[in-house]
This record gives C-alpha cells, sequence and structure tokens, in this order.
C-alpha cells in the first residue's frame, strides 16, 4: 500500500493504528496537538481486556512489553454499601483477564515502538475539509496545512475529523464524576485505603456512587460519581478547592467516614469530568478515504470499555488496510461494517443499555447480581 496514512490524535487508538501500519509497512504520520508526550498527565489506570485491548495488542507486536509494566494484585475488586459494609470481594490470583496498568505507561510503550518523527507534536487542528476525489485537507492552528487521501480521525470526543462523516455531536449524559487523589495512602489515609483494598473499590447508590482504585505504589485514584444537570456543577465553585471539596461531600452525607474521605482528604484540587456520549449505534454512509476511530466514532459513558474499543478499533483498521493493500475503500467499508456493531454491543449488557448510575438498581446488591451473571 503506497497512500500514507494520516492520523489525527496520539492517544491509544491512533498509535495502534500507527503501530500496527508499521509492522506492515505501511506509511504513516499522526498529528498531535499536545506540544510533546509529557505535555500532561496521562489519567489514571486501566484494566486491558483479553477480548479486546489485548487482541490490538498482539496484533501490533507488543505483548510482551504490556506485560512488563502490568500491576499485580490491582484486579481485585471489592463492593461496599455505603455504610461502608463489604457486600463483595474477589481477589486477584494472577488468571484474570482484564490485568491493569498505567494509562501513561502504555501509550509510552506505543510511542517507543514507532520510529522518530512518527508523531507531529503540537499540531492542533482548527478544520477539515473534503477537495473530492477521497482527498482531503487538514488545517492546523498555525495556519499550516496537509493533504491526504487517507484521513482518520483518532482525536476523541470532540473530534474535527467527525464532521467529515456525520453531524453528530457530544451530548451530556447526565453524569459527571470529580476526580480526586490521595498519595501515601497507607501511612496518611489508613481507613480510606483499607477500605479500598488492593484494587478497585465501588461503593453505588441510585444517583451517585464512589469508585477508587489502587495505583502505583499506595496512591488511590477516586472518581465521585453524581447524577446532577450541567447547571448543577457550574453552580460549584471549581476554582476554590475547599469549597468545592465540601459541596460534593455534602451529597454524601451519611456515608461511612472511610468512603467521604476519598473527597475530603483528597491531596489535589477536585476536577470535574463531565460525561458526554454520541448516539448509541451512530452510523455514516461510506466517504471516500476518512474514517474514525475510538471516541471520535462511538463515544460513551465511561465504562470501562472505551480504552479497550479504541485500541481493537486502530488494529482492526491496520489490519484491514494491509488486507486490502490496492484498495483503500474495500478496508474501510471492512472496517466500518465490523466497528458499528461491536461499539454497539459495548454499551448494553444482555441486550439491554447499559442505564448507569442514575438507575434504581445502582446498589451494592444490583452490581453483585451483574457480576454473578457474568461469570455464569
Amino acid at each position: 500500500m503506497h497512500t500514507p496514512v494520516t492520523i489525527i490524535g496520539a492517544g491509544l487508538g491512533g498509535l495502534t493504528l500507527a503501530r500496527v501500519l508499521h509492522v506492515h509497512g505501511i506509511p504513516v504520520t499522526v498529528y498531535e496537538s499536545e506540544a510533546s508526550p509529557a505535555a500532561r498527565t496521562q489519567g489514571g489506570m486501566l484494566d486491558i481486556h483479553d477480548y479486546n485491548g489485548q487482541l490490538a495488542l498482539e496484533a501490533a507486536g507488543l505483548m510482551e512489553e504490556f506485560r512488563a509494566i502490568v500491576l499485580e494484585g490491582r484486579q481485585a475488586m471489592r463492593v461496599l454499601d455505603p455504610d461502608g459494609t463489604v457486600m463483595f470481594e474477589q481477589g486477584d490470583d494472577g488468571t484474570g483477564g482484564r490485568p491493569e496498568v498505567q494509562r501513561g505507561e502504555l501509550r509510552q510503550i506505543l510511542l517507543d515502538s514507532l520510529p522518530d518523527g512518527t508523531v507531529r507534536w503540537g499540531h492542533k487542528v482548527s478544520g477539515t475539509r473534503a477537495l473530492g476525489e477521497g482527498r482531503h485537507e487538514v488545517t492546523f492552528a498555525d495556519g499550516g496545512t496537509v493533504v491526504t487521501r487517507l484521513l482518520v480521525g483518532a482525536d476523541g470526543a470532540w473530534s474535527r475529523v467527525r464532521p467529515l462523516l456525520s453531524a453528530a455531536a457530544p451530548e451530556y449524559a447526565g453524569t459527571s464524576a470529580v476526580e480526586t487523589y490521595l498519595f501515601d495512602s497507607d501511612t496518611r489515609h489508613p481507613e480510606a485505603a483499607k477500605a479500598v483494598g488492593g484494587g478497585a473499590m465501588i461503593a453505588p447508590s441510585p444517583g451517585k456512587e464512589i469508585f477508587a482504585h489502587r495505583e502505583s505504589g499506595d496512591t488511590l485514584h477516586a472518581y465521585v460519581m453524581l447524577s446532577r444537570p450541567l447547571d448543577w456543577f457550574a453552580a460549584v465553585d471549581f476554582t476554590d478547592a475547599a469549597a468545592a471539596t465540601a459541596r460534593i461531600a455534602a451529597e454524601f452525607e451519611g456515608w461511612a467516614p472511610e468512603l467521604t474521605a476519598l473527597i475530603t482528604d483528597g491531596d489535589t484540587a477536585p476536577v470535574l469530568r463531565p460525561h458526554y456520549a454520541l448516539p448509541t449505534g451512530l452510523r455514516w454512509d461510506r466517504v471516500p478515504g476518512v474514517t474514525l476511530l475510538g471516541d471520535a466514532a462511538h463515544l460513551a459513558v465511561p465504562n470501562g470499555e472505551g480504552a479497550n474499543l479504541a485500541m481493537l478499533d486502530g488494529a482492526e483498521l491496520g489490519k484491514a488496510l494491509a488486507a486490502h493493500p490496492d484498495d483503500v475503500e474495500a478496508a474501510l467499508t471492512a472496517y466500518e461494517q465490523a466497528m458499528f456493531p461491536r461499539s454497539a454491543e459495548a454499551v448494553t449488557y444482555e441486550g439491554v443499555e447499559v442505564q448507569g448510575i442514575a438507575s434504581e438498581n445502582n446498589t451494592a446488591q444490583g452490581l453483585i447480581e451483574m457480576f454473578t451473571e457474568e461469570r455464569r
């Protein structure tokens, strides 16, 4: 295949695609808005699943590097009632199919696997337009442009490439997370550390939830989730860390102190993360020379599948292009026909769309029943 591939976005999906293309000898350039790989923190833990994310890493030839960064013991899971009672606990014996890694380390593995110069940093896209015959022009914020015959939007929720294919835009999903970190938890926050345990902890309740994970060392990373309109969060002054913390903690009045400590004892200012989603099952008609992957194609409320799906999208698209070296459109058609149902299925459980924390079933017992059903 002689048509160079232009990828917008150096997240996990875009980099997986670039790596698989490189493995197959297909020229590729990735344009990324961030100034460097270290421009911002890359987020927390990711569980990489044996049915999607790990398949992508196998296609990329990076399983050995992946295994080297797996954090042992982090697949452990516990479910607590708001009063702190442990309702469910599952250990990590190392045989589970969802090993945990730090997102930043995984991204670095992908970056290190690419030739120097593959990723062009500091290229923020301001717009895209079709030129006809499958050609597209990408314009950058600095006024520069690039013309390509094969454009892939791996640029996330607010993709600048998506408008070439669809008028769909993300809409607020009705829930948001407030992110906190507790450092040196075993010595400085022992009760919270004990509640979280060695892996992940979920304390659910209708309309609210506390999810926390033990990351590298004894850092606790928590997501405090609430089902509230955007206007409600807009009234919280997140520039005043103490006031914001107090306001969020007030929504969990009566909960066990070892759980609310994940809000009140944070060692960083609380960060608001609103949840947005594209319409479930979004599809578009085939447009020559362009496609999407990951959140650009199927943004959903966080459910543990997003990064895994993005990586699998990248791997499957790369394999499709390698399998159709003389027919780009056949490759893109094959990729999209598989990607559309795969991404729609990921936001359902037993064929029913997952309702999330707003559901009356978002309780410890409801969660335990779901886990039990999954193991049958």
